[in-house]
């Protein structure tokens, strides 16, 4: 039987509640461990020598700082390469609120590399046709690249990360690209046109922060 859940001070804790119950840590869910934004780079050079689609549609989720399922559920007419937006449609996030993210273009790179490959409206299509890739896909990508002590998921807080600590972009448009609302300023930016042009200039600051390029452009030699 699962025991209630009680708050106890750190005295009591100490005392008694620590001979009996697991520490703290081990109570505590919905952790994602989250690689330090200052070994991304590191670990995007070494992903880009994994081959596979899943390798693909990992690079494209931190470039993003998507959600794995928005970028593993994403369809060609999500996309509008000439405008270098990824519009993901409300019924596909967490908010329950259409998002669009500006690519980069190391993004757009990926994209031209799947649109070669196509089969049908997936994006990134896994092994059985009309069937999107596998959450545990990415997660092999990822431990292929060397980061197995982290999550996808996890990148998410690598990018916020380094929006706070090494840049000055305004916390409201970090918290907007990753499609949170944390209340009516945020909500009020998040809709505003220019929005989406400070978002933009974020993205593409990420990207050259990751991938070592000005321009956000990886010239090195993918895998197949």
């Amino acid at each position: 039987m699962t025991a209630p859940c009680v708050s106890h001070d750190a005295a009591e804790w100490r005392g008694h509640l620590d001979q009996i119950l697991p520490p703290p840590k081990r109570l505590v869910r919905g952790h994602h461990a989250a690689m330090p934004f200052g070994d991304v780079a590191d670990f995007l050079k070494r992903l880009n020598k994994v081959g596979g689609v899943a390798a693909r549609a990992l690079e494209f989720t931190i470039l993003t700082a998507a959600r794995s399922g928005e970028t593993r559920g994403a369809s060609w007419r999500e996309i509008d390469l000439k405008a270098k937006i990824w519009t993901i449609p409300g019924s596909r996030m967490k908010s329950g609120r259409e998002h669009r993210v500006p690519l980069c273009n190391y993004a757009l790179q990926i994209l031209e590399a799947m649109g070669d490959r196509a089969i049908d409206d997936l994006v990134f299509a896994g092994a059985k046709q009309g069937r999107p890739l596998s959450d545990m896909s990415l997660a092999k990508a990822l431990k292929s690249g060397g980061g197995g002590d982290f999550t996808v998921h996890g990148f998410r807080s690598s990018f916020r990360d380094w929006v706070s600590k090494a840049t000055n972009f305004q916390r409201e448009v970090a918290e907007a690209a990753l499609a949170h609302a944390v209340g009516d300023s945020v909500e009020r930016a998040y809709r505003r046109g220019d929005a989406l042009e400070k978002r933009r200039q974020l993205m593409d600051a990420w990207a050259a922060y990751v991938t070592g390029a000005p321009d956000g452009v990886v010239r090195l030699d993918r895998a197949s």
